[in-house]
């Protein structure tokens, strides 16, 4: 499936972001991210004046809670007309449909609902964080895979994992099942405070239907040139 890279907008305001577009074409379009960070201190306008400006937005605020919350939760951000958002697999089946039952009661009559996408484990958790803070005592791959499955069964749309489980979720969930991989780095890059990371090329070989690149692009010298880059190589057969 071939997808824009989803530029992550791990900004603290609007005026930082309109200063990071200003080198791009304004009449590009993109995929983007928007975080806690900018939603918390922007509010829902963010991502009006996003989709106004005609970009796409990946809401990433990752719902966890009780069923019920959840729910009502998705039924208010359903309005906003993102394209992609996400909860928290280790929230349980139950609590996943909840929100993919909010969103499709929330979408206004004759739009598109949201895809709903799981967080697994976290790009930034290792396998040895994984047994001692979360007292979870399978392989790191197994715990993803039963998050995967999970979300599966709540009828959600896909997950997000690191690009080193997408093939293993593929062959055990569907082709269609959305694999959004976060921890893209491109070769030479600083890995930050991620763990488990792969350039956009082995990405999309390793299975990847969709990838987010924040820091590479958003930090580098010449941002629209970089994204290019990345672009290209991600859409690389």
């Amino acid at each position: 499936m071939s997808q824009r890279p989803i530029i992550a907008l791990d900004f603290p305001n609007r005026q930082a972001i309109e200063t990071f577009f200003s080198h791009f074409p304004k009449e590009e379009s993109l995929f983007v991210k928007v975080g806690m960070e900018i939603f918390y201190q922007e509010g829902p306008s963010i991502v009006a004046w996003l989709k106004e400006q005609g970009h796409d937005v990946f809401l990433d605020l990752k719902l966890h809670d009780i069923p019920n919350t959840v729910e009502r939760a998705m039924t208010r951000l359903a309005d906003l007309g993102v394209s992609l958002t996400n909860v928290h697999a280790a929230g349980g089946v139950e609590m996943m449909a909840a929100g993919l039952a909010g969103l499709q009661k929330g979408t206004p009559r004759g739009e598109k609902v949201p895809n709903l996408i799981a967080v697994t484990q976290l790009t930034s958790t290792s396998e040895a964080q994984m047994h001692r803070d979360q007292q979870i005592l399978t392989s790191l791959q197994a715990s993803v895979l039963h998050y995967a499955k999970c979300a599966q069964t709540a009828g959600l749309q896909g997950v997000v994992c690191s690009a080193h489980e997408a093939e293993m979720i593929k062959a055990q969930t569907s082709e269609t099942f959305i694999r959004l991989t976060p921890g893209i780095r491109p070769a030479g890059s600083a890995v930050g405070d991620q763990k488990r990371v792969m350039t956009p090329q082995n990405a999309r070989q390793a299975g990847a239907t969709m990838i987010v690149v924040g820091r590479p692009i958003t930090q580098a010298a010449s941002p629209y040139e970089r994204y290019l880059a990345i672009k290209e190589a991600w859409e690389e057969q």
